[in-house]
């Protein structure tokens, strides 16, 4: 059974939480509420998320302030950040949002289906990362007891890394895909953010995969995924 990402939704209007739970049930994901930057916060001491949903405007510490701190914590400072603000104050406040860390920069009203289509962008990834981390680290013990099992474990070895490395090679032409759609110039800042962030996950994921193939170190000098 697959465990379901975990999506933070950040806002101090209780009815705002309410219409993203509403655009976002149908993703069939884990939905965490939050009313304050300092809530947000707390939640994302214990559990790991897909994505973050921030709303800017917000009493005490606005949205700004809060992806700053999610920034400075080595563990959350990969998750991506999509902020939500109701008031559009032009090129200089929206680039302040990507300065803050942000991968996309949404104005209220938005389309839902357009949010929830990015939404879905990240919880795939996120999903696929998972998978990957938890096939490679199987992957790694079997290596590291490779000398006890016989000719029989190397081969169940071999084969588990072709398989990781198959399905990586899947998500890497999704990701090539992406990006030649965004050669052209009507491309936004956001969905160029959205393939790069995309890219930067897959390169760090090749990187330890290629690092399990044979002749490349010992399973120790493998570099985790966060």
């Amino acid at each position: 059974m697959v465990q379901k990402a975990k999506i933070l939704l950040v806002d101090d209007r209780p009815e705002n939480l309410l219409a993203l739970e509403a655009i976002l049930s149908a993703l069939d994901q884990t939905l965490v509420r939050a009313s304050s930057g300092e809530e947000a916060l707390k939640a994302l001491l214990t559990d790991d998320f897909a994505v973050i949903l921030l709303d800017v405007q917000m009493p005490g510490m606005d949205g700004f302030e809060t992806a700053a701190h999610i920034k400075r914590r080595e563990r959350t400072r990969d998750i991506p950040i999509i902020f939500l603000t109701a008031i559009n104050h032009g090129p200089h406040h929206t680039f302040r949002g990507y300065a803050a860390g942000a991968v996309d920069y949404i104005s209220k009203p938005f389309d839902p289906w357009v949010l929830r289509a990015k939404v879905s962008v990240f919880v795939d990834l996120y999903m696929k990362n998972c998978q990957l981390k938890e096939q490679a680290a199987l992957l790694r013990l079997q290596l590291e007891g490779g000398g006890k099992g016989g000719v029989g474990d190397g081969k169940e070895a071999a084969g588990l890394l072709a398989e990781l490395s198959a399905r990586l090679a899947a998500v890497e032409e999704q990701a090539e895909a992406l990006s030649k759609q965004l050669d052209d110039d009507s491309a936004d800042a956001a969905a160029v953010a959205t393939a790069a962030h995309l890219e930067r996950k897959l390169t760090g994921l090749r990187r330890a995969l290629d690092a399990l193939e044979p002749g490349t170190g010992s399973p120790s000098s493998i570099p985790s995924q966060n």
